[in-house]
C-alpha cells in the first residue's frame, strides 16, 4: 500500500510577510501587536496589503501606581499611544472591542466571538495572527482573546491562516538571564520554547526594520519605558527582531493542553 507523503511533509517556513495576503490581528491589549507582530504588519503593508487590528481593552489597569494613573486617565492615554504606535507601521484600520482590562474571561464568549466575526468579514483577512491558548506571557486576557479568535475564524473565515504568536527556543536561552530585571513572562511554564522546525511564519527583521519596531514600541511609552530602562534598547533590539508563529491548524492539542502552563490574571 502507497502511503500519502504529502499529509506528512512538513510545509516550508514563510519568511516574507508578503507571502500573507490580508493580515488581521486580534489582541487584547494595546502594545501587544507592536512586540508580538510589529515587523510583520509593517512588512504586509510594505507589500502593498491591507492590515487591520483588533484590540480588545485599553489596558487601563496595566500600571503599579493606580493613583497617579487611574483607569479612565490610562485609557485615554493608550488609545492615542496605540493609534501612534500603529502609525509607525502603517496601520490605520483598528477596531477596539471595549472589554474591560483584565475581564476578558467574564464576558459573554459566543456575543465577544460574534463582534469579531462581524470585523472578520468586514476585512476578509488571508491570514489572522493571535496569541496560542498561552497567551504568550499566561496572561488571562490573552488567552481568552486567543479562544475568540480561533472561535471566529472557524466560523466566518475557515480557510484562513490562523497564526498563534509564540517565543523560540533562542529567545527563551537569550531571555533567561533577564527575567530578574524585568519579566514579563506571567506563569509557570512560559515562555514556550518552540523549535524552529515547528514555525510556519519566521520574520527576522533587518536593521531598518527593527528601527520602526522600536519607534512603535516607544510610542507605547506608558508600558514600555520600564522595559527599555531595566533591560536597555541593545538587548531589546537583538531580543525582539524575530516575529514567529505556529499555524493553528498544526498545533498539536495535546502538547498545548492549558495544564502545561498558569494563567495570570488582574488583581481585582
Amino acid at each position: 500500500m502507497l502511503t500519502n507523503t504529502a499529509s506528512v511533509t512538513p510545509r516550508p517556513t514563510i519568511t516574507d510577510p508578503a507571502q500573507l495576503g490580508t493580515v488581521l490581528g486580534v489582541w487584547a491589549h494595546p502594545d501587544d501587536e507592536a512586540f508580538l507582530a510589529a515587523g510583520l504588519m509593517a512588512g504586509a503593508r510594505r507589500a502593498g496589503h491591507r492590515v487591520a487590528c483588533i484590540t480588545a481593552t485599553l489596558g487601563e489597569r496595566g500600571t503599579d501606581d493606580p493613583q497617579r494613573w487611574p483607569p479612565r486617565r490610562l485609557a485615554a492615554v493608550r488609545r492615542l499611544e496605540l493609534r501612534a504606535s500603529l502609525a509607525a507601521l502603517d496601520v490605520t484600520e483598528h477596531h477596539l472591542l471595549g472589554v474591560v482590562d483584565g475581564r476578558c474571561a467574564t464576558e459573554s464568549a459566543p456575543a465577544r466571538i460574534a463582534q469579531i466575526s462581524r470585523i472578520v468579514e468586514q476585512v476578509a483577512p488571508d491570514t489572522i495572527v493571535t496569541f496560542g491558548p498561552d497567551g504568550y506571557t499566561g496572561h488571562e486576557d490573552h488567552q481568552t482573546v486567543s479562544d475568540w479568535a480561533r472561535a471566529a475564524r472557524d466560523l466566518t473565515a475557515p480557510h484562513a491562516r490562523l497564526l498563534f504568536a509564540t517565543s523560540t527556543d533562542e529567545f527563551v536561552r537569550r531571555w533567561s538571564p533577564a527575567r530578574d530585571a524585568f519579566d514579563v513572562f506571567l506563569a509557570e511554564g512560559l515562555p514556550l520554547a518552540t523549535p524552529e522546525s515547528a514555525l510556519a511564519v519566521r520574520v527576522d527583521l533587518d536593521p531598518d526594520q527593527v528601527d520602526r519596531k522600536l519607534v512603535a514600541l516607544r510610542a507605547q511609552a506608558s508600558q514600555t519605558t520600564a522595559l527599555f530602562d531595566a533591560l536597555g534598547e541593545t538587548r531589546i533590539r537583538e531580543w525582539w527582531s524575530t516575529e514567529a508563529f505556529v499555524s493553528a491548524d498544526d498545533a498539536d492539542d495535546a502538547d498545548r493542553d492549558a495544564a502545561s502552563w498558569g494563567t495570570w490574571q488582574v488583581a481585582a
